[in-house]
């Protein structure tokens, strides 16, 4: 990624932020104002959103970073660790909504449904507003798509909450506001059950979810003059990038032909799998037959008799 591409979507980025935070404010302060535990809700759903949208931003300034003799990854793993925590906490807090929302529903409060109805609409533009700055790079970068796609999902949050202080703006029922919780109490937990599970995942170096260790091993075997793949492993170092170490046997074709052998390994994993960090052990199996290594043996054995 260049610097000026680096620089435009980091730049996107903090606008979408912006947005959001201001989101979060304003439909935390309505929430309280209003009694509307629809609106707590949906500021609990925008806080996870705000934390993704860190994260992505994060990511890119961790990128930047040098490595140490101490951290020869750099601190890439740190957006792990955050995603961690931050799927926990997201975690309790939908469970918190879930219990309040239980409550409401069998003993209904009246809620301030028109500032309510107005909030809501001033978070959807908000929400709107950051998609359409994350947008242009939703397509070239995971990082900002992954982004992109919760503040979209905030959007739709925000639609049922416009949706929930309309109905009871005209029809006064007011247990519409504690199923409106309840569901996106159970879209936030849908989410941080995501975060939760895949941030492990990573933390226990599974291989990364959308690759099959046997494609890849097939695809390394395709590679004219490899003659079989052992020893593969395939892990994430953090969201972008993936980490890769295999053993190679390959025909005896001399040292030109390891070194064509490995490029086109390394330009395999790039172009296919996205796979930029690899260490690959080249091995000969059939070198042994070759003559030179015969007469190494040879004399080796005739001078321990």
């Amino acid at each position: 990624m260049s610097a000026a591409i680096d620089t435009k979507i980091t730049g996107k980025l903090k606008i979408a932020i912006g947005l959001t935070a201001v989101t979060l404010a304003a439909e935390l302060f309505g929430g309280f104002w209003t009694n509307s535990l629809a609106l707590l809700s949906d500021a609990a759903h925008v806080f996870l959103d705000l934390f993704a949208l860190l994260l992505s931003l994060g990511a890119i300034k961790l990128a930047a970073l040098p490595a140490s003799e101490r951290h020869t990854f750099g601190y890439h793993r740190s957006e792990v660790f955050a995603s961690f925590i931050n799927g926990l906490t997201v975690f309790l807090m939908a469970v918190g909504i879930l219990y309040e929302a239980w409550f409401r529903f069998a003993a209904p409060e009246e809620v301030r449904s028109l500032p309510m109805l107005v909030i809501a609409v001033i978070g959807l533009v908000m929400n709107l507003l950051a998609a359409r700055a994350l947008h242009d790079h939703s397509h070239d970068d995971l990082n900002v798509r992954s982004a992109f796609l919760h503040v979209v999902g905030d959007a739709a949050a925000s639609v049922g909450v416009i949706i929930g202080g309309v109905v009871m703006f005209y029809t006064g029922w007011y247990p519409l506001d504690a199923l409106i919780s309840a569901a996106i109490g159970l879209l936030i937990l849908a989410g941080a059950g995501r975060v939760l599970r895949d941030s492990v995942h990573i933390l226990m170096e599974g291989t990364p979810r959308g690759l099959e260790l046997t494609e890849v091993a097939d695809a390394i075997r395709s590679v004219a003059g490899v003659a079989d793949v052992h020893h593969l492993n395939i892990w994430t170092v953090c969201s972008h990038i993936l980490s890769l170490s295999v053993h190679v046997d390959i025909d005896n074709g001399g040292e030109s032909r390891r070194v064509s052998i490995l490029h086109e390994i390394e330009h395999l994993l790039t172009e296919r799998f996205h796979i930029s960090h690899t260490t690959i052990q080249m091995e000969c199996a059939t070198c042994i037959d070759a003559p030179v290594i015969k007469e190494l043996s040879h004399h080796h054995h005739g001078h321990q008799h």
